[in-house]
């Protein structure tokens, strides 16, 4: 290994290690601490189904007698018998991405670095009354450079997704172009590439503790249009801003605002 290989090499174990370290920590508040903001992202995502272009089944039977959506539904099953439509739902956290289109997707795959965050998605998906089958997490990595296919995502259930998303986790990757990569490989020819995540932004706060596990500071369009091309999920490629703002504040009591995009790209 060369010497500017073993420095790559070291960054990455690095930053997945901040990831897994910080996002621990965070997992067992996280829904509570952001419950306005994961509120308004789940509105949004919903808001875009049209815009993602998948095949979503009919969400009618996840609704309420009062014609309410559940939060997590029951993927609309009953809706549409026999019908399958199936999320990889990458970088998980606690399934916000898989909440918001669970009434439309017969299975939701979540994959996350955190372990804790894993375990806080499934408990949230069993108290929702979803089965493993419907809605489950794993911990793990499919971004590692010399490991294109994990032992533990070898199996054919974790391929062919008709939809794969990452919902603000793109800033936090080493290697985003690997990442979409890596989730373009386990799309189905006609299936969807999702990304949500932060337009480009000055460098964050070094005071704030997520500050280490940030690699990117968001992205342009050209830069996000380029990953997806290069991913081989570049037809129909679109990218839009989405309605919601992050707000953080600064030590200096200064608020900076994030805008976020959402876009989206077929795998010809």
């Amino acid at each position: 290994m060369s010497a500017s290989s073993a420095h790559q090499h070291e960054v990455a174990i690095s930053a997945s290690g901040h990831n897994q370290e910080y996002f621990n920590k965070e997992a067992a508040t996280y829904d509570s601490k952001h419950e306005k903001t994961l509120n308004r992202l789940i509105e949004e995502i919903r808001a875009r189904l049209d815009f993602i272009g998948a095949d979503w089944v009919d969400d009618d039977e996840s609704e309420d007698d009062d014609g309410n959506e559940d939060d997590g539904g029951k993927n609309g099953q009953a809706a549409q018998a026999g019908k399958t439509v199936r999320l990889l739902d990458y970088a998980c956290g606690t399934g916000v991405v898989s909440r918001a289109l669970a009434p439309y997707t017969t299975q939701c795959v979540g994959i996350d670095l955190s372990e804790n965050m894993a375990t806080a998605y499934n408990a949230r998906a069993e108290n929702q009354g979803l089965t493993h089958s419907e809605m489950h997490a794993y911990q793990g990595n499919l971004c590692v450079p010399e490991d294109p296919n994990p032992a533990a995502f070898a199996a054919p259930e974790f391929f062919s997704f008709d939809v794969a998303a990452v919902g603000l986790g793109f800033h936090h990757f080493d290697d985003p172009a690997l990442a979409a990569r890596r989730l373009a490989e386990r799309l189905k020819t006609g299936g969807v590439l999702v990304i949500l995540d932060f337009f480009a932004h000055d460098k964050p706060d070094p005071s704030h503790p997520a500050t280490q596990t940030v690699t990117h500071h968001g992205f342009s369009e050209e830069t996000i249009r380029r990953i997806y091309e290069e991913a081989g999920v570049g037809k129909d490629f679109a990218l839009v801003e989405a309605g919601v703002v992050f707000h953080f504040s600064k030590e200096n009591g200064t608020e900076v605002r994030r805008r976020i995009f959402i876009a989206r790209g077929t795998k010809a």
